[in-house]
């Protein structure tokens, strides 16, 4: 499965009604971070089918971000069932991402 982009449009149909755990990554594209970050969840969002990778582009959805109370990014976002069940701030190895889930 590819990395899915969010907006205000599908939150809710992508990842409040999923029947899979979501992970949701919180960037922009001028964050360093955020562009190493990228390439782990491309990965993860091609080896692991039974979980869904969005992306939520902090300038072009200002009002989701703030709904998170996002301050720094890149924000790892875990959601199961509609509901939030981890959550990480800064890059992370690809390990402990997977050990959010």
């Amino acid at each position: 499965m590819s990395v899915i982009h969010i907006n205000q449009n599908n939150f809710s149909s992508e990842v409040l009604q999923s029947d899979q755990p979501v992970l949701l990554d919180f960037w922009a594209s001028w964050c360093g971070p955020c562009r190493t970050v990228s390439p782990i969840l491309d990965e993860i969002a091609a080896e692991r089918s039974d979980i869904k990778v969005g992306k939520i582009n902090v300038d072009e959805q200002p009002e989701l971000a703030a709904q998170f109370g996002v301050m720094s990014i890149p924000t790892l976002v875990v959601m199961k069932n509609g509901r939030v069940v981890n959550q990480a701030v800064g890059a992370r190895p690809k390990a402990q991402i997977l050990g959010m889930l």
